[in-house]
């Protein structure tokens, strides 16, 4: 059989020369205009993004759930008036005096103004052990003022208290209130501080007082680009959106991006300094980090984009949109990126510029490198004992695992916040001195016709207070019941009462009831978690699977690699419970972390995992198993640890932000990705491809056929500098394997 045709000299398939065309003489000036017209044409949508997002209380809550369901039913019962109370509870240590009671009665009368049309202002209502009083002011939504009227009521309440009244305003209302501002702002304080901390970074890392600009001015415009296409999906594509993941978009377009930037500059350098010619320098660097940074956002992506088969709607929200975002980021980063670096020339590394040489670098060309570095004398110790190093690795990654044994899972409504909000104290309040679901009862949706029946069976539930009828639809088909439970909304015994209560309501025929409220929305979301964790997990660790076999041409390395990410992960897991017990002081974890926490550092993890060994892969074949192992290792090591610390560092951000859920991902990422980059990536992975040998290439030619020793001179030892080219020995080599 013939063989197939080469392509003539100075030929390239179409595919590598758009690739490449970001490092070309003119396309790289078609490529910013493009750019710029972009960006002008499309930025002003990018403001926008807050108007597509959905901040009720269906986008947290799983999509199948009964409290879901019960949300969309009571959309029917709302008229242009909605009612949503704001109580207000008035406290002593010891029993109220007149006084505390002539003020609450001052203060009805002054929130009078506020209270819907129609409605009356319940109390003050004394609790049974005389040391509270309470008021219900029932507040309308239809001017959609609803922050300035619970903003009023906290003023007039806090106003003229008397000396020693604790006055707080919570409820519904003041829930709520809270709840958006700690969303508001959220996503411009995320950008400016992840920015702050990138810019800081680039600066430690290049000491440069230019070349920081180029990957952070290729970030905005990804930026830009991710916000714009972002608002199109949700607004024309039905992409589910809410405040929670377009914060973390941000901080994970800023992240990933700049990984991506370091990698290239980095390979850029490397070729600057065997290419006289600066465009020539891209070309190769993009020809030989692309597959690299594109396998990577591929596998982030995909990873991501798995959490589409999650049931709670925040977690798809989450993955949907960070998919898109690591989409745009690459994007950017192989077009916009290398057209500036281009553009600007050598200078822009100054005050190192890198100098063309003439020759292949000394680590690429197989003899003596020189000056040892850091990253040569780990590669040292490892190839010396490898099969201890890897053991090492895996038991200190072990120890820390065990402790995750001890995470409590879930958080109640007043351990949502690091900072208090007014809402939770006066939840707190009403806890103490009234029956603890007063304040929050539990909704049932309920045919009108079997409402009595159904109000009966509901009365008779262990732990239900009282069951009341709420309101009734305009075409009073459908009626509502307040039910106040005797435990906490947010307790274990309020979730047993739920579902007592749910038993009993579903029994009564033609009734169609259904149970909803903050009680059941908790209690849903932690089992659609645990429902999550067990349909997500096996699909991201396939498709992971599945991409680093396409991309290694192996079975063994990539199901290596995939065990070193999950033991990092269970590693990160017990490390972060240790922070978050010891050092934030949390006293439970979030449902949703575990899953979150997963498909983050799996995906990002194996990020580390793919430019190290895409590199050891691209060397193995130039000089051998061995020699490419520490080879790879020695010439990325550098630049994947400033990676590493760069997303860990941008991560570390949302640690700062007031909800704890948000929190404790940012810690969880930014331990796990740290663990990935000074462990697993430096030691764990080349000590176990040293010990494994080349059997790790399995069943690829790499695992087979002996590759030759550095320096043998055989046409697989050819200049490492045109491993990939078409022409030369090193392109064959790698096309051979």
């Amino acid at each position: 059989m013939p063989a197939r045709p080469r392509p003539p000299a100075g030929r390239t398939p179409v595919l590598r020369r758009l690739a490449t065309a970001p490092g070309g003489r003119r396309a790289k000036w078609l490529v910013l205009a493009a750019w710029l017209i972009l960006v002008a044409a499309l930025g002003p949508l990018a403001g926008k993004l807050g108007e597509v997002e959905d901040s009720s209380s269906n986008a947290f809550l799983p999509g199948s759930a009964e409290s879901a369901q019960v949300n969309t039913e009571l959309e029917k019962f709302r008229g242009e008036d909605e009612i949503i109370p704001a109580v207000v509870v008035y406290s002593r240590g010891s029993a109220t005096t007149p006084a505390d009671a002539a003020e609450a009665r001052a203060d009805r009368a002054a929130f009078a103004p506020l209270a819907a049309r129609g409605e009356q202002i319940g109390g003050p209502v004394p609790s049974a052990d005389g040391k509270a009083l309470m008021l219900v002011v029932p507040l309308s939504t239809a001017g959609d003022d609803v922050t300035g009227d619970v903003e009023k009521v906290r003023s007039v309440a806090a106003a003229n208290a008397p000396p020693g009244l604790d006055v707080e305003v919570g409820g519904p209302a003041g829930s709520l209130i809270d709840s958006i501002e700690v969303f508001d702002n959220l996503d411009s304080t995320l950008m400016l501080a992840t920015g702050a901390v990138v810019t800081l970074l680039l600066l430690l890392t290049y000491r440069s007082p230019l070349l920081w600009l180029v990957p952070v001015l290729s970030v905005g415009f990804a930026a830009v680009l991710t916000q714009v296409a972002t608002f199109a999906l949700a607004k024309y594509a039905a992409l589910p959106v809410d405040p929670q993941s377009a914060g973390i978009l941000m901080v994970l377009v800023f992240g990933v991006g700049t990984d991506y930037a370091l990698l290239l500059i980095a390979r850029y350098r490397e070729e600057l300094h065997r290419h006289e010619d600066r465009h020539d320098a891209m070309r190769l660097a993009l020809r030989r980090s692309g597959p690299a940074i594109v396998a990577s956002a591929g596998t982030i992506a995909v990873g991501l984009a798995c959490l589409a088969f999650a049931d709670i709607n925040s977690s798809r929200s989450l993955g949907l949109v960070g998919a898109v975002g690591v989409v745009c980021a690459l994007l950017a980063m192989i077009t916009v990126l290398p057209a500036l670096l281009v553009v600007t020339g050598r200078w822009v590394f100054w005050p190192f510029v890198p100098r063309c040489t003439g020759a292949p670098a000394a680590e690429e060309s197989g003899r003596d490198a020189g000056p040892r570095t850091v990253w040569t004398r780990i590669g040292a110790l490892l190839d010396r004992r490898p099969r201890w190093s890897w053991l090492m690795s895996v038991a200190v990654t072990a120890v820390l695992a065990l402790s995750a044994t001890g995470i409590t899972m879930g958080l109640t409504n007043a351990e949502m916040f690091q900072d208090k909000p007014e809402s939770v104290v006066a939840q707190e309040k009403l806890s103490a001195h009234y029956p603890s679901g007063s304040s929050d009862p539990a909704t049932v949706v309920v045919r009108t016709a079997e409402r009595a029946e159904t109000e009966r069976a509901a009365a008779a539930v262990p732990g239900v207070e009282s069951v009341e009828t709420a309101d009734r639809t305009a075409d009073g088909s459908l009626t509502s019941l307040s039910v106040v439970l005797r435990d906490a909304p947010d307790s274990a015994a309020a979730e047993r009462t739920v579902d007592r209560l749910r038993t009993a309501v579903h029994r009564v025929d033609g009734a169609e009831a259904l149970v909803g409220g903050t009680t059941a929305e908790s209690l849903d979301t932690r089992r659609a978690a645990e429902s999550d964790l067990k349909v997500v997990i096996p699909v991201v660790l396939a498709v992971v699977l599945l991409v680093l076999v396409a991309l290694l041409r192996s079975l063994l390395a990539p199901l290596v690699l995939l065990a070193t990410v999950v033991l990092s992960y269970f590693g990160a897991l017990g490390a972060s419970h240790l922070v978050f017990a010891y050092l934030l002081d949390f006293p439970a974890v979030d449902n949703s972390l575990p899953l979150m926490g997963f498909v983050f550092l799996v995906a990002l993890g194996i990020d580390y995992n793919i430019f190290l060994m895409t590199r050891v892969r691209e060397e193995v074949v130039l000089r051998g198993h061995r020699a490419g192992v520490l080879t790879g290792l020695s010439s990325t090591g550098g630049v994947i640890t400033s990676a590493g610390i760069v997303l860990a560092a941008t991560f570390a951000v949302i640690a700062s932000m007031p909800l704890v859920s948000m929190a404790q991902l940012g810690v969880l990422v930014g331990i796990g990705v740290l663990l990935d980059t000074f462990l697993v990536r430096t030691v764990l992975v080349p000590s176990l491809a040293l010990d494994i040998g080349a059997r790790i290439w399995w069943p690829s030619r790499l695992g087979r056929v002996p590759r030759p020793a550095a320096g043998s001179g055989t046409p697989e030892e050819g200049d490492a500098g045109e491993a990939g080219s078409p022409g030369g020995p090193g392109g064959r080599a790698l096309e051979r394997v």
